[in-house]
């Protein structure tokens, strides 16, 4: 897979290539493992681990908005039946304008 194609088919903004690469070299672990490299959007405790693991320990965030604004990646990537971890925690990146934590 392309990594790189699919953030750029879903990215609403120029995909930051820094903080891709950042992303992709943080994550390689997750990303090489079948049964971690995909968001299940339908799976309540998969989406729990996004927002404490990835949205509150990795970003620093404590919004009330977390859980709607993962509600709102699946939503934006629902054509996409195999969601991909790396396009999935980088759009929710954009969002919060966090890129910059993943540019060394």
């Amino acid at each position: 897979m392309d990594h790189l194609a699919d953030v750029k088919k879903f990215a609403k903004k120029p995909v930051n290539e820094a903080a891709f690469a950042g992303m992709s070299k943080a994550y390689a672990l997750v990303m090489s493992k079948p049964d971690t490299r995909y968001v299940a959007c339908s799976d309540p405790a998969e989406l729990e681990r996004v927002r404490e693991n990835f949205l509150k320990k990795k970003l620093g965030l404590k919004s009330a908005d977390l859980d709607a604004s993962i509600k709102a990646t699946c939503d934006h990537m629902k054509a996409d039946k195999t969601k991909s971890r790396l396009t999935f925690y980088y759009l929710l990146a954009e969002h919060y304008g966090k890129l910059d934590a993943f540019v060394k």
